[in-house]
């Protein structure tokens, strides 16, 4: 097993601990790496392997992904490969979720507003407090149910909001979220939403799955968010509903492309709140990764099937 990340100690030694027959092999720079590919059996982190790479990984049999996006690792050359991707899908969506809910809030209270009214330390008048809303008792649309949206509908539920979601295969609604669609119903879905989230994988089947069009059929008091891809969204289209007023406001936290260009018109929309891809961040990743990393391990040794697997055709 070659590891191409900076575990903790703890976590190491528990790998070492828990799968004694293997031979858990650190590597941190890039001459290290060369040097052991032809004896991986499995790679676990790191960044995505370059075509060389992979051909100098003759045992090659596994990839485990430490994060849940995948699509860097998407080569040709990965995809006609038989080795078997895994990725991190779940892990992050406990805090995703929250920073979703930290988005909305911060629209509902006005909080933009009132953050630059303090950079500029102006108390304000009464008066001038800014436009606010209430969540609970608004729909919140979810594009996209996996373990982020789960988790999402699950939150938002707590904070009296209705959850309707949008999935490619529908099934029963998991707690929190009353109504499933499926693919053909994101009309629908956007028609009848105060909030859109999209938390789908970037696939050649959902870049700009939010164009022109579909901006148009969303209410302009809703408010739109993205913590998938930047790719998702027709950027263009959404710079101009946003400036015309077609929909309240958007909550970014990943963009096309990123990094944001410092000239881009989303930084200075007053309707706009930037995150810089930080809605992943927590200081939990490992304590809740290395969960499903030992139990991949033991799956892998065993000959068993692996959890969190990657249809490298499909894209997720």
């Amino acid at each position: 097993l070659v590891l191409r990340v900076d575990l903790e100690e703890q976590y190491l030694e528990r790998l070492r601990r828990e799968f004694p027959e293997a031979d858990v092999t650190v590597v941190t720079a890039p001459e290290e790496l060369r040097g052991a590919l032809g004896e991986a059996d499995a790679i676990i982190g790191g960044s995505p392997l370059s075509p060389e790479e992979l051909a100098a990984a003759k045992r090659l049999r596994w990839v485990q992904v430490t994060s849940a996006g995948v699509e860097a690792w998407l080569t040709p050359e990965l995809r006609e490969h038989q080795l078997v991707l895994t990725n991190f899908s779940g892990i992050a969506a406990p805090n995703i979720a929250d920073h979703v809910l930290a988005l909305l809030l911060a629209f509902a209270r006005g909080l933009k507003p009132l953050l630059e009214r303090q950079a500029r330390h102006e108390w304000g008048e009464d008066e001038a407090a800014p436009s606010t809303f209430e969540p609970a008792g608004q729909t919140l649309g979810i594009v996209g149910l996996g373990d982020i949206g789960e988790a999402l509908a699950e939150k938002a539920h707590g904070l009296g909001m209705r959850v309707i979601a949008v999935q490619r295969h529908p099934h029963e609604p998991p707690p929190g979220v009353e109504r499933i669609l499926p693919s053909e119903g994101l009309a629908e879905l956007l028609e009848e939403s105060d909030h859109v989230v999209l938390s789908l994988p970037l696939t050649d089947a959902t870049e700009h799955i939010l164009g022109a069009d579909e901006l148009r059929r969303m209410r302009r008091s809703a408010y739109l968010f993205n913590i998938g891809r930047g790719g998702l969204i027709d950027q263009e289209a959404l710079i101009a509903a946003l400036r015309e007023g077609r929909i309240a406001g958007a909550g970014l936290d990943v963009t096309e492309p990123e990094p944001l260009p410092p000239d881009s018109a989303l930084w200075d929309l007053p309707n706009v709140i930037i995150t810089g891809h930080t809605a992943a961040s927590t200081p939990r990743h490992w304590e809740r990764g290395i969960e499903l990393l030992v139990d991949n391990v033991r799956r892998f040794l065993a000959g068993e099937e692996l959890r969190n697997t990657v249809d490298t055709k499909a894209g997720y």
